[in-house]
């Protein structure tokens, strides 16, 4: 009798484990988060990724999903796209229901198998031909992407162009994914508006020196430059530039440029134009006070702010697919197309609206201006949501 009492009491322990599992699994809401911290575009990838955490922190300190723990534990991949494509594959076995991600290599590497495993996957890399769900069904980003950005600052120049020539552009960018997505879409339109279209120059996004490239930038008599680079290769060429006498007034991209730039640049920054996807740190908006709160009034970069707003899309998603029954990855995607006009209190230079048939966030762009060591806001430009830009 006792032996088969300790065995009924064994069973009834081993079920209620068991159940206990069933139950924690239910309370946890698995999501994966490749990040660069050490690799070649760590400089901007670091702030992104905490932002990233930081808010999943806050949501996790404050109820959850709807009672639910995010658990999202980070893998730096350092920008190779083979260990990303490693712990994506772990991320699958283990269940996620999406993926925050990093930067094009990983996002374009991975772009058709997630489509195929169904797991929604939100980078920040902002590449046009994202944005349509006939070939990216399950990748979403939360700013313009680069192709907008660069229709924007050229809108900007070309409003602002006195002379009656034609202005001179240049395009300087990395010879990677990231740095030529923009530049097809970014060249039909600068031509559309009147621009002279001058040859590209490449600049590595480890370039420690640009004055080859200046020079020819120089010679060619280039009135505006695009930076399509990071904050480091993009200091390089403003530094360079200045030091070689340029007249060139460059337009650098989302990631070119921070509130690390004067440090970097020496003062060289001064009247370069930021195309920037968010608000700057301080600045009066109504979700700024919650995250300065967060951050305990450590000023941060904007690329903070967009990691920081990224999660905060990815939460209302998840919350809306867990109030409509299970989270899955079709779930959640269904719930991100859900979202029209999402309120990011400021966070963003539009409301967030995504669609089953396009993917484009919002086609607005703050364009910022380095001014004594500052960035400033000097325009906000808003560009129609043109069909035939779509995925361009």
């Amino acid at each position: 009798m006792r032996k088969g009492t300790l065995r009924v009491f064994a069973m009834a322990a081993a079920l209620a484990f068991a159940l206990a599992g069933v139950a924690y699994s239910a309370d946890v809401i698995k999501v994966g988060h490749l990040a660069d911290l050490t690799g070649a575009t760590g400089e901007v990838g670091k702030p992104y990724a905490q932002g990233v955490q930081d808010y999943k922190d806050w949501v996790n300190a404050h109820g959850g999903i709807n009672g639910k723990k995010i658990d999202m534990p980070m893998f730096d991949y350092a920008y190779d796209k083979n260990k990303a494509v490693n712990q994506y594959k772990k991320y699958k076995e283990e269940g996620v229901v999406a993926i925050q991600g990093w930067g094009s290599g990983d996002t374009e590497a991975l772009s058709a198998t997630t489509g195929s495993d169904k797991i929604p996957y939100i980078s920040a890399s902002y590449s046009a031909h994202l944005t349509d769900p006939k070939k990216s069904p399950y990748n979403f980003f939360c700013a313009a992407d680069y192709t907008t950005a660069l229709r924007a600052g050229l809108k900007y120049l070309k409003d602002n162009w006195k002379e009656k020539r034609a202005p001179k552009v240049v395009f300087i960018y990395p010879n990677v994914p990231y740095g030529i997505a923009p530049i097809k879409g970014g060249k039909e339109y600068a031509k559309e508006l009147g621009f002279e279209v001058l040859s590209d120059e490449i600049v590595d996004l480890k370039a420690i020196e640009a004055n080859s490239q200046m020079l020819s930038v120089k010679n060619k008599g280039a009135d505006f430059g695009w930076i399509g680079g990071t904050t480091n290769s993009a200091a390089v060429i403003i530094k360079d530039a200045k030091k070689l006498g340029l007249k060139t007034k460059f337009f650098v991209n989302i990631w070119g440029a921070d509130e690390t730039t004067p440090k970097l640049a020496a003062g060289a920054e001064e009247g370069v134009l930021v195309m920037a996807g968010s608000p700057v740190y301080g600045d009066k908006v109504p979700g700024m006070k919650q995250l300065m709160e967060i951050t305990k009034n450590q000023p941060q970069v904007t690329h903070y702010i967009r990691g920081y707003t990224s999660m905060m899309v990815l939460t209302e998603a998840l919350k809306r697919a867990d109030k409509k029954g299970k989270i899955t990855g079709v779930s959640v995607k269904d719930a991100l197309e859900s979202l029209k006009d999402f309120d990011t209190q400021g966070l963003t230079p539009s409301k967030i609206t995504f669609s089953a048939t396009d993917h484009r966030p919002h086609t607005t762009v703050n364009i910022l201006e380095f001014k004594k060591g500052k960035m400033v806001p000097v325009k906000r430009i808003d560009l129609p949501r043109k069909a035939e830009w779509l995925g361009l």
